[in-house]
């Protein structure tokens, strides 16, 4: 089986937007065990259009093609599909009584323009969109099938799950099973990863693959066929004897989501508060984007300047004064303050120097100080954060912050040793 992705717009292909669809959809068709063979991005041309329909149906068995389903005049999606199979389009009157009824229930006018949206190849199937008035459709071509849906998330996610898999699966149910399994590292790079497990031996049919963002390296072990996902359990213990201590998840694509359900699914409830200076509240909005944020994080407070710490916060003048902003003790400081105002089981607080200016002989640009602290302890250190920009060195502050607490919740040391940051203290 050869899937396929055609996307389509001016404003994807120029860069204006960034084609997010193309990047969730990849990903679930993996999760479902299925591999992509090919994504192509084509702008609003009629005659691109046709040309790329016509050439992928050659090569693919599925071609999903998104976007260009609107009622304006650069959706032409339905318009060169047609004219890719030599046939008009034809009013579908089942969509058209559908995008009635839907205006209608909402009190919102019909436009003409909107009658657009029923023109189908005369050919096509009819795809049923239950979340807008963009009309899916599929459309058989030299063998292939060109399935259609539009460009707006919402739609396009529905009707890839409620619509394309269970079609995939209806036409091709006896394709090869597949298994993925996706881990979530940190603390080392692509390189240093791949040189740990280019020593183990591959079984047949399993391929391991890397996927960097920065500062997180997503590992995937991909098993094809029942020999290679039997062979996959003693392979991935092999792995986790290698890498294990630099997988922070085994079940989410971000360290923020691992903590978020560490701490909402424990027996009682434990609190935290935060207390960041250079990542300017970076760890709190990671967190909240989870629902049920509020369940643990009590506070989060962006003390930047000396002034804050002292006055949110409760750091000494004394210790600011002898030690720094940029320290052991000014953060072990910050976050009891944090701690302490709302009496939290934890707090948690960061005090770096993100650059470009600020840095000294001392404490350079990237360092970082960081601490937890319980009810009853306090874990701190220094690092350096590898030199790659404002943002990166944000980027791994938060991520370190958020290891230290993970390792907390998992009665595991919070100082851990990571390959490409420096611990200073």
């Amino acid at each position: 089986m050869k899937i396929e992705m055609i996307c389509t717009g001016e404003e994807v292909l120029s860069g204006q937007i960034v084609d997010t669809n193309a990047a969730w959809f990849g990903d679930v068709l993996m999760q479902h065990g299925i591999e992509m063979q090919r994504r192509i991005t084509v702008g609003d041309r009629l005659q691109d259009l046709i040309d790329v329909f016509v050439e992928r149906s050659h090569h693919a068995d599925i071609i999903l093609v998104n976007g260009g389903l609107g009622p304006t005049s650069d959706d032409m999606s339905a318009e060169a599909m047609a004219k890719a199979k030599g046939e008009p389009l034809a009013e579908n009157k089942a969509w058209r009584e559908h995008m009635e009824g839907w205006y209608e229930k909402n009190n919102r006018p019909m436009h003409a323009s909107n009658l657009k949206q029923a023109m189908l190849p005369q050919s096509a199937v009819m795809v049923h969109n239950p979340v807008g008035t963009a009309c899916g459709f599929r459309v058989e071509l030299n063998g292939a099938w060109l399935f259609f849906t539009p460009g707006v998330p919402r739609e396009f996610k529905t009707m890839v799950y409620e619509q394309f898999l269970p079609f995939v699966h209806e036409l091709f149910p006896q394709a090869q099973a597949t298994k993925l399994i996706k881990w979530l590292t940190f603390g080392a790079g692509e390189s240093a990863l791949a040189h740990e497990l280019d020593a183990l031996c591959v079984p047949a049919d399993i391929t391991v693959g890397y996927r960097t963002s920065l500062p997180h390296v997503e590992i995937k072990l991909l098993a094809r066929g029942e020999q290679a996902i039997a062979a996959l359990p003693e392979f991935t213990q092999q792995v986790k004897q290698a890498i294990g201590h630099y997988v922070v998840s085994q079940r989410f694509s971000t360290l923020a989501q691992e903590v978020h359900a560490l701490l909402t699914e424990r027996d009682t409830t434990t609190t935290l508060s935060l207390a960041e200076s250079c990542t300017g509240g970076m760890v709190a909005s990671r967190l909240i984007d989870f629902p049920g944020s509020s369940q643990y994080l009590a506070q989060g407070i962006v003390a930047y300047n000396n002034t804050a710490k002292m006055d949110l916060l409760g750091v000494k003048p004394t210790t600011l004064q002898q030690y720094g902003a940029v320290s052991l003790q000014c953060v072990s400081e910050m976050a009891e303050g944090a701690r302490s105002r709302l009496d939290t089981d934890f707090g948690l607080a960061i005090s770096g120097i993100a650059g470009p200016d600020g840095g000294t002989e001392d404490k350079p640009v990237g360092t970082v100080a960081l601490a937890l602290v319980s009810r009853t302890q306090t874990w701190s250190q220094v690092v350096k954060a590898p030199l790659r920009g404002r943002t990166q060195i944000r980027q791994v502050s938060c991520a370190v912050a958020l290891d230290m607490l993970r390792r907390a919740l998992l009665g595991e040391n919070p100082i851990a040793d990571y390959g490409f940051i420096e611990r200073l203290n």
